[in-house]
């Protein structure tokens, strides 16, 4: 790769990172929100460098038109024919490995593809959710909001509190088997490669589209013991409404009222 397009490569990448992390929210998509301060940091060093190798090498067409627009002496001697170092190698060429890194830049900068979805919830690592040493009580009125973690955490170590109470989470549509979907949420530590999944099968209601992201209430599906690990992660719906994708579709937060 020619050093002139080394710089366009440069501008270009660091145009892409600034695009998806600094004026968008976009790149809450692949990475968990505390890494975003770098995304961009690492987006406006990429474009200082591009802008410093095109002010020293310049750019590609304005490169081509001065080499046009000089008479060329068929004695005079041009880096390309003869390098510094006299052996022949030619230092304006860069590794063309950095080819690879076109394709994912122009795709960051016309074509962002979406979060995960349904796809990666049906063939990922179930989350474990943690014990919890006590539970809040819950609000007295009904539908209680709940994120899905402690929907499943209620279920499996809280013997009472969901007894007869209507709740209300929110996540994507993942289909399932015998007229069930699941309501899910992907987590991520730190990025989409090592997400994993939440999810709570839902009974009694129809879902729209696999990956829609909706709200759902209804109350606990009465299998097994409550407040153990036999209790069912799942929800005999009641209402299902659509709703946009949230800004940060990998925290796990109860929904704000229906």
């Amino acid at each position: 790769m020619k050093r002139t397009l080394q710089a366009v490569l440069l501008l270009c990448t660091g145009a892409a990172l600034l695009r998806v992390s600094l004026f968008s929210d976009i790149c809450l998509r692949y990475v968990k929100e505390g890494l975003r301060p770098y995304l961009i940091a690492t987006g406006l060093v990429l474009l200082a460098l591009g802008l410093i190798g095109a002010f020293r090498d310049g750019l590609p067409f304005a490169a081509k038109r001065n080499e046009d627009d000089e008479p060329r002496n068929d004695g005079e001697h041009t880096h390309d024919e003869h390098t510094h170092d006299g052996h022949g190698h030619d230092h304006s060429q860069g590794p063309r490995i950095a080819w690879l890194l076109l394709l994912p830049t122009l795709t960051l900068l016309f074509f962002a593809p979406p979060a995960l979805g349904s796809y990666t919830a049906a063939r990922d690592n179930a989350k474990v959710v943690e014990d919890y040493s006590r539970f809040d009580p819950l609000p007295a009125h009904d539908p209680v909001p709940l994120s899905l973690t402690e929907f499943i955490a209620r279920v499996q170590q809280d013997k009472r509190s969901l007894g007869g109470r209507t709740v209300l989470m929110s996540g994507f549509v993942t289909p399932g088997t015998n007229g069930t979907w699941d309501l899910t949420r992907l987590l991520v530590a730190c990025c989409a490669a090592d997400s994993q999944s939440l999810t709570v099968t839902v009974h009694g209601v129809q879902p729209p589209p696999a990956d829609t992201w909706v709200k759902v209430t209804g109350t606990w599906h009465p299998q097994g013991a409550l407040g153990t690990g036999s209790a069912a992660l799942a929800l005999d719906g009641a209402t299902v409404r659509r709703i946009p994708q949230p800004p940060s579709p990998y925290l796990d937060r109860a929904p704000a009222g229906p």
